[in-house]
């Protein structure tokens, strides 16, 4: 059978996805070898891939969700960032992939040095986009200003200086939109359906819009109230005190249950008497509690976004990332869900109140929810990853 290399980036909304894909590639005879991070091996050693650790090599990405951001605004920011990380896995391109004589390499988006494995290899080529995927029609959705575009103009001289390391290497790196742009001749994973991917029909049929991969509950969650109101701002940008706390006041002693994962790095015991009807962790089982949530306030990563609207949950969007933000329009302009516009007690409250009230809200979850059952999931990815395995 084939031999099939992934590189992924630090960070769980680009990891988890992948999964249960991998866990097909390997039940179908294939042998999987995981580029990846200490943090993901055990998780990446369970669908039976090899998991190959990557903590050694300083790829700049630190997961405190400030250079993830910066990457979205800072062209030259981002140019660096893909040569330095490049150049450090290049020993692995050179020797281990002389070694393995992978049939193909799956590459997450941004794991940019992947993708330039590939073309300095000759060795077909799978992207897998755990965002949305982006061309010029969809990009609309990041709405920049006239000054960042006029900036990212004046920039762009800049980066093909910044990028000659990669072509003494004998990378080709012409230019920098020809590494991180979506194009439509790469075949291409995207974990959403065409009905949420903004301008979907602008994508070719290298595009293989295959629904979120969704994992099953390891934990089972006993739901002890009419309705359970979800709180998370995820694993990244989750350093908010203030707003655990807003979110206790709000919803202190009221007829709700709630439960609220606040993240690793916030210490519990800080946010003070938390009354019986919210409990509070630093990290839950998402997909347990999604699976009887009625709501879900939100940072919106795509990973998050997806998991939710999958098991019908509409939400209430406190973005934290130009991304994120892209994420929550998009939930906005279908009706699954509402902006959270300030961070008091009082607005939080509101809005959840009036998700909670509009049935609207939870039909048009609903509606995404099916769009993305009818996609086909994992099994469709695997099948999509293997026709990519053809040499052009």
């Amino acid at each position: 059978m084939s031999k099939i290399v992934y590189f992924c980036i630090p960070a769980h909304g680009h990891t988890n996805p992948t999964l249960p894909v991998i866990r097909e590639l390997v039940s179908l005879g294939h042998e999987v070898y995981y580029y990846s991070f200490q943090e993901f091996k055990e998780k990446i050693e369970a669908t039976g891939a090899y998991f190959i650790g990557c903590d050694h090599i300083d790829i700049g990405m630190e997961d405190d969700g400030n250079g993830a951001d910066r990457v979205g605004k800072d062209i030259v920011f981002s140019t660096e960032l893909i040569v330095k990380s490049t150049l450090a896995f290049d020993d692995i391109v050179t020797n281990e992939m002389a070694k393995l004589k992978p049939d193909v390499i799956i590459s997450d988006s941004v794991a940019y040095w992947g993708k330039l494995a590939a073309m300095k290899l000759g060795i077909p080529f799978v992207s897998s986009t755990t965002t949305f995927a982006f061309n010029q029609f969809s990009s609309k959705i990041m709405k920049k200003s006239f000054g960042d575009l006029i900036k990212m103009l004046f920039q762009m001289p800049k980066t093909k200086k910044i990028l000659q390391p990669l072509r003494d290497k004998g990378y080709p790196a012409d230019n920098i939109l020809s590494i991180v742009q979506n194009d439509n001749e790469t075949n291409t994973i995207v974990y959403t359906s065409p009905e949420f991917q903004p301008c979907s029909d602008t994508f070719s049929e290298k595009y293989s819009f295959v629904g979120p991969c969704i994992r099953e509950a390891s934990t089972i969650i006993e739901k002890t109230a009419e309705k359970l109101i979800y709180i998370s701002l995820g694993t990244v940008n989750n350093k908010l005190a203030d707003f655990y706390n807003n979110c206790i006041k709000a919803f202190a002693d009221s007829e709700y249950e709630v439960i609220m994962s606040v993240g690793k790095s916030t210490d519990v015991s800080s946010l003070g008497s938390i009354p019986a009807n919210i409990h509070v962790y630093n990290s839950v089982d998402q997909i347990a509690v999604l699976q009887k949530a009625d709501i879900f306030l939100s940072h919106c990563g795509m990973n998050s976004a997806n998991e939710s609207l999958y098991h019908k949950v509409p939400l209430v969007m406190f973005p934290q990332t130009a991304e994120q933000v892209g994420v929550a329009r998009r939930i906005a302009e279908l009706g699954a869900g509402l902006f959270l516009d300030k961070s008091d007690s009082s607005s939080i409250k509101a809005a959840v109140q009036t998700v909670l009230d509009d049935e609207n809200y939870r039909n048009n979850a609903a509606a995404i929810s099916d769009s993305f059952h009818k996609c086909g999931g994992a099994k469709v990815a695997a099948q999509a990853i293997l026709r990519g395995m053809v040499r052009r």
